[in-house]
């Protein structure tokens, strides 16, 4: 027999007052910030383009939520930090969710959820890139001059025996191994694949495919491809200069290229012997490794410091001078990686505990979606302020998760925020600047 709990809570008291509390405050919301992301949304059009592309195979007759309903749902959940589907048994009844979703009715349980994602298909992955990448060719204004498109991958841990399981030794664990393609901080690719491949295993089909749809929009526009030594293949980097794209790439160490720069880091260590502080030196060199078709530029960087040794090595066919290219270009792959970061720590992008594989990839998608709301958040409605180059977990904390009273009538639904929120004006001027 179920043994039900009366939620209520007595602390110690204050100046002769007793504190007590309940569950029982009646609508009031801990998401105020809502409101702000269906302004997002609702000026991207992302849930919408969404609804619009994905198939629905339910049967019209018995549908009682909408695809855009749940769409929004599950997106506007992982960017307010909700992972888990049972979350939504009880967000269902939150009058605030259910207006920002545009419905008057509770909201779709988790079991009607869990189904909309197991639902999922090959179809659905590639319908659901095609609108990211929509929406991040309409986030130009005009066309760009230059676009560098970042690849990386990284681990994401299964939840036990699911579909496409396999161990990977250098992440030591059973994982699914995720490529993402971001351009600065805007995605274009989560795309989800098992671990036991190369890591740069389809990066060349995607990229072929991201430079013939970005010059079909933008045909003068620039492209670089920047990656870390995973991503260098020889082949790739031959059709790379075949169709003018232009390359920076990572080069794994290796004994010829020491002894090519054997003479550098000497340099290297006899002026940090002698100043006592790190030293790096920049040179380049034609470079061909035995399975290479022909002989490519390479820039070495020979860095002494207390540690020792620390060289590097990148492939490229970019005109200019060693250390700019290495320093301003090649280095700034770096916040990719605080990207790839956002998605997985931020918006639970590794929370692929489903057991089919497209429902995993589905989920994958979904938490590119949050991203991709919170980033617009991010580059539109909070630039120049303090909030400007925050992450999104900061966002969400800071600007998102606000109490609210809600009233609902026949002709208003109403928010009571909290009057003590330390944000009031930047929470006013980022729906402004959505608004419309």
């Amino acid at each position: 027999m179920t043994e039900c709990k009366q939620l209520d809570f007595e602390l110690p008291g204050l100046n002769g007052r007793r504190i007590e509390g309940n569950f029982r405050g009646g609508n009031v919301s801990s998401d105020g910030g809502l409101v702000v992301l269906r302004q997002v949304d609702r000026f991207l059009g992302l849930s919408k383009a969404l609804a619009g592309r994905l198939p629905d195979r339910r049967d019209p007759d018995r549908i009682e939520h909408s695809l855009e309903s749940m769409l929004r749902q599950r997106i506007y959940g992982l960017a307010l930090g909700y992972e888990d589907l049972n979350d939504h048994d009880s967000l269902r009844k939150d009058l605030l969710w259910q207006a920002a979703t545009e419905r008057d009715e509770q909201l779709a349980s988790c079991s009607t959820l869990c189904r909309l994602e197991n639902r999922a298909e090959r179809k659905e992955a590639w319908l659901m890139h095609e609108v990211l990448f929509e929406k991040f060719v309409s986030s130009f204004g005009s066309a760009p001059k230059e676009l560098i498109l970042d690849f990386d991958c990284t681990d994401d841990r299964i939840h036990g025996v699911q579909e496409g399981r396999h161990f990977h030794g250098y992440y030591d664990d059973f994982c699914f191994l995720p490529l993402y393609v971001f351009c600065g901080e805007r995605l274009l690719v989560s795309y989800l694949r098992q671990s036991n491949m190369d890591s740069a295993k389809h990066a060349w089909a995607i990229l072929a495919l991201l430079v013939k749809a970005l010059r079909k929009r933008w045909p003068k526009v620039k492209i670089i491809l920047r990656a870390d030594s995973g991503f260098c293949r020889w082949k790739m980097l031959r059709w790379c200069e075949r169709v003018g794209v232009n390359y920076i790439v990572g080069l794994a160490k290796n004994q010829r290229l020491e002894a090519l720069s054997a003479k550098l880091q000497k340099r290297a260590q006899r002026k940090y012997q002698r100043s006592g502080s790190k030293v790096r030196l920049f040179a380049s060199f034609k470079y061909k490794a035995k399975s290479w078709d022909k002989k490519r530029r390479v820039i070495a960087k020979a860095e002494h410091g207390d540690r020792g040794a620390n060289p590097r090595y990148v492939v490229t066919n970019l005109a200019g001078r060693s250390q700019a290219l290495y320093d301003e270009l090649y280095c700034a792959r770096g916040d990719m990686e605080n990207r790839v970061k956002e998605q997985q720590l931020g918006l639970f992008s590794d929370r692929t505990s489903c057991h089919a594989w497209w429902a995993n990839q589905f989920r994958l998608l979904l938490s590119s979606a949050a991203y991709v709301l919170l980033e617009a958040l991010r580059r539109i409605g909070l630039k120049g302020t303090e909030l400007a180059r925050a992450q999104v977990t900061t966002i969400r904390l800071r600007l998102l998760k606000i109490g609210a009273v809600i009233t609902r009538n026949t002709r208003r639904i109403r928010l009571y925020l909290s009057s003590s929120f330390p944000l009031q004006e930047l929470f006013c001027s980022c729906l402004d600047r959505f608004y419309g």
